[in-house]
């Protein structure tokens, strides 16, 4: 039996699952929460059983030791079959990293060093990657960058428009994010609707908390929302989304605030939040349904940043097969759906009703019959795009 580790390590949490390779199911899975503090939290789901605990975390590679206590107790025992490959998620891979690596001394050194590009991700990315060295000795390790799947953009897509050499030195570019993500969805629209691949013009809307587009002709990303960072593009739970730069130095200027203050409020008190003082997109929607109208202007303004990227990509793709939804908001609101796309039907762009509030976890079209763009619903799965990557690593 081939088994998967993958393991999304944050600053202060580390999530996993362990996948079975050969028939893509979750064995278990489980969060490890405020690493470092007084006392951390620990779920761990196995055999449709959640077990929570608590107690003191120093750091990753004690979490990872809970990870493995927490198998060995609940199930299934890792000492028994241990995993065959560690699949770890990585933020940031710049331009050097084009698909899933087998992870090297060289490869963390890169990954360091990319922590420029990325400073609250990468190295919370590599505590991880260095804990389960340390831990399950031997056993090969990947990691899958959220930027890979976007090294295809072409150049007019992923340049901006600054001093070229001042770039260059700085790695400025458009990297975007969500890859995995963005990857597994459009391949999985594909298989769904029995087409090839190579054959469709698809729009991806990953819609969660973070939240991102991608226009994906012939399963290469040729455009995407995020940039040099994920602030970039759409309204998110807490992040602005595209603005002008020029708010930057105004607010310097006018209002007194550092740059330390105006990344905390462009990352993390915009957004819905700035907007509504809420950032959860489903009490933002209850708010607007019980008459909230700083509520539904926030949904207006959500709805108005998303409509505008799907008509610039339809322009770029010069036409559309599919347009996905996908992430917890695009996965399970149907009221946001149905007015996001509605006045898009000159576009061959249509949902129906019935279809659209229906409650599956599964692939489902919400288009009408004999639409000319098929608009679908796919529940993402980043772990399990992780976890074929990986082994891809391993198997070649």
């Amino acid at each position: 039996m081939s088994l998967a580790l993958i393991i999304n390590s944050g600053s202060s949490s580390l999530k996993y699952q362990l996948i079975e390779l050969d028939g893509e199911e979750t064995l278990a899975s489980g969060q490890i929460d405020r690493i470092g503090e007084a006392e951390s939290g620990v779920v761990h789901t196995s055999g449709g059983e959640k077990h929570e605990t608590r107690r003191s975390i120093a750091d990753h590679t004690a979490a990872l030791r809970v990870l493995t206590e927490a198998f060995s107790e609940y199930g299934p025992d890792l000492a028994f079959s241990p995993p065959t490959v560690i699949g770890h998620r990585v933020v940031h891979g710049g331009s050097l990293f084009t698909g899933p690596t087998l992870v090297t001394d060289q490869v963390i050194a890169d990954i360091d060093e990319l922590s420029a590009l990325a400073p609250l991700h990468n190295p919370a990315n590599l505590a991880g990657i260095r804990a389960a060295a340390a831990i399950f000795v031997g056993v090969p390790q990947v990691a899958v960058f959220d930027t890979a799947f976007h090294q295809t953009l072409p150049p007019e897509a992923y340049t901006y428009a600054i001093d070229r050499d001042l770039a260059a030195a700085h790695k400025i570019r458009r990297y975007g994010f969500h890859g995995t993500s963005h990857k597994f969805v459009s391949e999985e629209a594909a298989a769904f609707l029995g087409r090839p691949l190579e054959s469709l013009k698809t729009i991806v809307l990953h819609l969660g908390n973070g939240a991102s587009v991608a226009a994906i002709d012939g399963g290469r990303s040729v455009e995407t929302s995020m940039g040099l960072t994920p602030l970039e593009g759409l309204v998110m739970g807490t992040r602005s989304g595209d603005l002008d730069p020029a708010i930057i130095f105004h607010l310097h200027r006018e209002a007194g605030l550092g740059f330390e203050e105006l990344d905390s409020l462009l990352n993390r008190g915009s957004g819905m939040l700035g907007l509504t003082g809420n950032g959860d997109m489903r009490d933002v929607q209850n708010a607007a349904s019980a008459g909230d109208e700083a509520a539904e202007a926030a949904l207006a303004v959500w709805r108005h940043r998303i409509r505008h990227y799907i008509g610039g990509y339809l322009a770029q793709l010069g036409g559309l097969d599919v347009l996905v939804f996908t992430a917890g908001v695009g996965e399970n609101n149907s009221l946001g759906r149905r007015r996001l796309l509605a006045g898009l039907e000159f576009l061959g762009i249509e949902v129906d009703n019935d279809r659209n509030e229906l409650h599956s976890r599964a692939a489902r079209v919400i288009s009408p019959e004999g639409a000319r763009v098929t608009v679908l619903v796919i529940p993402t799965n980043e772990e399990l795009e992780i976890a074929r990557q990986a082994l891809s690593i391993v198997a070649g």
